[in-house]
């Protein structure tokens, strides 16, 4: 990923704040699809019975709620998640290496939707949709504000968008580690940490929407235009 400002190669815009932000995001979700997958491995080459499934075996649970649930259309557990992992992995590379590209947006709702398919989980379908429509505005010309006074406002709103985003990324990995672990700090009632759990991934959530918007102003400032 190339550093946040925007570029034009030719008549094509990138947008790299929100490039940034929405490739982040992404990974981390790819990273959480890899998790599922490996402990739907762990479960064996037995079938699954249903599409709606517990990525974590009563053998591996760590915690009472921890059973991440999940949907596959592969009827066995070692094959779903190796197919889960190897999405997450291809999520993983493509945030990285080519999402800048024009078509990456469309490939990855597609990787998206393959990922949860394949078993990567059912609560980061929320996450997926938003992720997926801020990635539409990679390629976008957006145009800065014409008045002064706005024009402040939003110059001091951009220079958020990295906090948001440290801040979104914490929060989403904090319960995604609670949902697997079931570790808070202090704290043994299961139905407290669930809680806990539900209220991080919210936050990170709006933190997340933060996290784009302060971004798309940041791209648009004057100084943040950077030929490529």
């Amino acid at each position: 990923m190339k550093q946040a400002g925007i570029s034009k190669a030719g008549s094509k815009i990138v947008n790299r704040t929100i490039l940034v932000v929405v490739a982040t995001m992404a990974i981390i979700f790819g990273i959480g699809g890899i998790g599922h997958g490996f402990f739907e491995a762990l479960q064996g080459f037995t079938p699954t019975n249903g599409l709606v499934i517990h990525a974590i075996g009563e053998a591996n649970r760590m915690w009472e709620y921890g059973n991440e649930p999940a949907f596959t259309v592969i009827p066995n557990f070692l094959i779903t998640g190796i197919a889960s992992m190897a999405v997450g992995l291809a999520v993983i590379v493509w945030s990285v290496g080519f999402l800048h590209r024009r078509n990456g947006p469309t490939v990855l709702l597609l990787l998206f939707v393959l990922l949860f398919m394949v078993g990567g989980g059912i609560g980061q379908v929320v996450f997926f949709s938003i992720i997926w429509v801020f990635s539409t505005f990679i390629h976008k010309q957006l145009k800065p504000s014409k008045s002064e006074k706005t024009g402040g406002l939003r110059k001091k709103t951009a220079r958020f968008w990295q906090p948001f985003l440290v801040a979104s990324s914490v929060a989403i990995v904090f319960a995604l580690e609670i949902a697997i672990f079931g570790l808070v700090p202090f704290v043994k009632n299961p139905d407290t940490i669930s809680l806990v759990m539900l209220s991080s991934l919210g936050a990170g959530f709006i933190l997340m929407i933060l996290a784009f918007l302060s971004g798309m102003v940041h791209d648009t400032e004057p100084d943040r235009r950077i030929a490529s």
